[in-house]
């Protein structure tokens, strides 16, 4: 599970926190990371003291997304772009068919694949300064149904469409954060949170989860059909 850009660490309680650790570039997920997320979601999800993990985000913002110049590389690299994919739809499948439930400790805006990224968590902890917006939708097809899952089909589409950008309160107020946390905050308060989830039962917490994924309804489907 080592990655020099993501942090995997045993808080104790049957806690896990999974920290994107690329600031200078937003966090942005390069097909390397997203593998080394996957790795991680997968071993620690398949261990019975494992009993909630927490993503968080180093610097100022939680995720920018895709890495564009992977992209880049893809249209001159029919192999990586193959590679590239690949990862994609592994990422997303391994996120939202997790059997744990997984927390985002947001401290700052999550864009594009990130905003995906904090979609596909049970839960979002947010602090002041976090927003979100799917700048992508410019250029490429955005992820869909996680998004609808939480806020409902009348906004999902029209945030899918216009790629605007949701303020804090409003995030909030229709259900795309769960909780506001103090200034520079959200970390400690996702992992109080992960830790109250985590003393209960965990086959109860787990059987609770797998009727998310299974009302999620996503085995089998590449990312863009998402």
């Amino acid at each position: 599970m080592t990655h020099e850009h993501l942090v995997v660490a045993d808080l104790g309680g049957g806690v896990w926190r999974l920290g994107l650790d690329r600031p200078d570039a937003r966090n942005a997920l390069s097909s390397s990371l997203r593998v080394a997320v996957s790795d991680a979601v997968d071993r620690l999800s398949g261990r019975d003291d494992v009993g909630a993990l927490v993503l968080s985000g180093a610097g100022s913002v939680f995720c920018a997304g895709f890495d564009m110049a992977e992209f880049r590389r893809a249209a001159e690299d029919p192999d990586f772009g193959v590679e590239l994919w690949a990862s994609s739809d592994r990422f997303h499948h391994t996120l939202l068919r997790c059997p744990v439930p997984l927390i985002a400790a947001l401290n700052g805006p999550a864009l594009a694949g990130g905003f995906d990224l904090a979609t596909m968590c049970d839960l979002r902890i947010a602090q002041p300064g976090v927003w979100f917006a799917r700048p992508e939708v410019a250029f490429a097809v955005p992820l869909y149904e996680p998004l609808r899952d939480l806020v409902g089909g009348a906004l999902a589409r029209e945030l899918c469409l216009t790629g605007r950008r949701v303020e804090l309160d409003e995030a909030l107020r229709v259900g795309l954060v769960n909780r506001v946390a103090p200034e520079a905050g959200a970390l400690e308060a996702a992992l109080e949170l992960a830790r109250e989830i985590a003393a209960r039962p965990r086959d109860v917490s787990r059987a609770t989860k797998a009727k998310f994924v299974t009302a999620a309804g996503v085995s089998g489907r590449a990312t863009l059909a998402l």
